[in-house]
Order: structure tokens, then sequence, then C-alpha cells
């Protein structure tokens, strides 16, 4: 009967629990805190600012009036108020409440959409109404030489950024966050067969006419054998791929002198894809800073073409959508403007903004479309 209490009671003995999770768990709720408080504060600051700019400038325009002043500033802090407890809050919740159910949606970002119309949208009209309440009123106080470009435009690549980033493990190697998927996907072989080598297969006299000493395959050794496309198993993973092909790459570095120059991370190569993505609408959104455009009605396209270029942010950087609407949103719109712009005011942008929106909508035009036609099937041509 001892044995039997004794044996139970060992039995019934908690396990010892490893520390890894405790430990883990407050990491990733500080990670989880400090980016939803960037995009909160990229949120709710961008648009205070933005309109404390614009109730300074009615203010005075109406000769100082300080009840003016205080009523615009009111109106902006009631609406980030009720935009933060309506939308902003309740879709944070639904995201985290239901974290398994929000990561099958993958052709497309609920923050990133919910952010350009609530805060994109109402800064890029503030300053619309700006400029023609200046024009209407005769006098020229403010024309938002920085701010666009300063705090809106660098708000939305802030959320662009997380969005992109927050997958990723920011401790350890590239190898080991696992959930990256801010790549394109790549094939993955999945299925390894031991090989022998070419000079195992040779007979030993033709090995030895060809200097080489006859040897057997090493079974232990496990090789990546030739297959064909339909042979190989290939399976989508966002960074697996990448983390591998890039370890093969770069593996022998660390025997060159300069190996420690040519290693590389996909983490840190996300912030420089965020924001060479939105160079070309921050260039865009500059240019109507000028005193000539930012008075003129040539304010109404520009930022109205800038909003739709911010659009392409809902879509993740792996859709395949995302060429698509780069050349609708963007290259095509800004190009046509961009040759508008130059004949009116003359050399109000540079030049390669303009040949770079044209080259990108020829290239896509002719690699999507045009090579599918018979004429440019013939590869005797070129």
């Amino acid at each position: 009967m001892g044995d039997e209490c004794q044996t139970s009671t060992l039995s019934e003995a908690p396990p010892s629990l490893p520390p890894s999770p405790v430990i883990m768990a407050p990491g990733k709720t500080l990670k989880l805190a400090v980016y939803e408080l960037l995009q909160f504060i990229s949120l709710g600051a961008t648009v205070l600012v933005v309109m404390e700019r614009f109730a300074r400038i009615v203010s005075d325009t109406k000769g100082r009036d300080n009840t003016t002043y205080w009523l615009v500033v009111a109106v902006s802090v009631a609406y980030v108020t009720s935009a933060a407890l309506l939308v902003w809050v309740p879709l944070k919740y639904h995201i985290l409440k239901r974290r398994r159910l929000m990561d099958k949606i993958t052709h497309w970002r609920p923050t990133a959409l919910v952010y350009v119309i609530l805060c994109t949208l109402p800064c890029f009209a503030i300053l619309i109404a700006s400029s023609q309440v200046q024009v209407n009123s005769g006098v020229r106080l403010d024309h938002f030489a920085e701010l666009p470009v300063s705090l809106v435009m660098f708000s939305l690549i802030c959320v662009d950024l997380v969005e992109r980033i927050r997958p990723c493990s920011l401790l350890g190697q590239e190898a080991d966050s696992l959930d990256l998927t801010f790549d394109l996907p790549g094939p993955v072989l999945t299925h390894l067969e031991p090989v022998s080598s070419v000079t195992s297969q040779l007979p030993s006299d033709e090995a030895q006419q060809n200097g080489a000493p006859a040897r057997q395959a090493d079974p232990g050794k496990k090789t990546v054998a030739p297959r064909g496309r339909h042979d190989v198993g290939v399976r989508s993973t966002p960074l697996s791929s990448r983390a591998s092909s890039t370890a093969y790459l770069y593996s022998s570095s660390s025997s060159h002198p300069l190996g420690f120059l040519r290693r590389k991370d996909a983490r840190s190569e996300v912030f420089v894809d965020c924001f060479l993505f939105w160079f070309d609408t921050v260039e865009m959104v500059r240019v109507s800073s000028q005193p000539e455009i930012f008075y003129s009605p040539w304010v109404y396209p520009i930022f109205i073409l800038a909003f739709l270029s911010a659009l392409r942010m809902v879509l993740p950087p792996h859709s395949l959508w995302l060429p698509s609407a780069g050349v609708a949103l963007q290259d095509l719109p800004f190009f046509i403007l961009r040759v508008a712009l130059i004949a009116v005011f003359g050399l109000v942008t540079p030049i390669l903004y303009l040949l770079k929106n044209a080259l990108v909508s020829l290239a896509f035009f002719y690699f999507v479309f045009m090579t599918k036609m018979k004429i440019f099937k013939r590869q005797s041509m070129f």
C-alpha cells in the first residue's frame, strides 16, 4: 500500500515547465505594444498637427480670431477620438482576438486601408482646404513647406514599415525568424536523394585518364540530385527559401578577408524596400509645397493622385496585384501629371522621376501584354 501511495504521489506531481515560454511572452507583448503605439501615434499626431496648422491659418485670415482657432482644434480632437474609439480600437481588438482568422487574409491589409482612409485622406483634404482658404482670402501665410513630406508621408511610411516587419522576429538571426511574410515565396527542395559523384560513375580506366582517382560514392553523404521541374517537391514559403539560398551563397564569406561586408539580412532590407516604395509619392507631394503650385488649382490633382498612390499600401508586398496597381495608381498617372506640370511651371520636378514613370509603364505593358502577341513570340527576332 505504501508503494502504491508513493507511486500515485509521484505520478500526480506536475512536470517542470521550461522557462523559455515565460521569458518570450513579455518580449512579444512589448513588441506588440510598441508597434501598436507607433501606429496610433502616426494616426493621431499627424491629424492633430495638420489640423492645428489649418486652425492657425483660418484664425489669421480672420484677424487672429482665437474662437475660430480653438473651435478647429476641438473639432480635430473630437475627430481623432471618434476615429480611435469607433474604428481603430475595434479593428485592432478584432485582429488580436481572432488572429488565426485574420492570418488567412493575405491578399490585402485591413490596418493599412483603415489608416489611409482615417489619416492620409483627411490630411490631404486639409492641405487642399488650407490652400483654398488663403487663395480666397487673398493672403499667402503658409504653404506647408515641409509638413506634407516630413510628417504625413513619414507617418505613412512608418505604418507600412510596421505592417511589413510585424511578423518578423527582431532577435536572432534571419534563419530564426520563421514567420516572415514580406518576401516573395520561392521554391524549396523538399525531397533529397543520395547520388553518387560523376567521377565515381566513370570506369576506373577512364577516371585515370582524366587525372581523377577512382573512388566510390559515400553512401552517408546526401547531395541534391538534378531533377526536372515536375519532379521536385516545391512549396511556397515566406522566407525559408530565401534564408536557405542566402546561407548557401554566403556560407564561404567567413574565410574571405572582407567576409563581414558580404552579409545580408532580409529584415534590414525591409527598411530599404519600404522607403524605395514611397520615394515617388514623396517627390510628388513635395512638388505641391512649392508656392506657385500650392496656391494654384494644380494642388487638386497632385493630392488626389498621391492619395491613389497611397492605396497601394493596402496590398501586401508579395501580392500579384501590386505590379498592376503600381502602374495604374502611380506610374501612369504620375507620368501624365509630371508632363503637364513641366509644361506649365517648368522643371518643378526632376526629369529622373519622369523617366522612371515612363520606363516602368512601358516595361510593364511590353512584357505583360505585347510579348504574348504572335509577332513577338518569334525567338529569331531578338
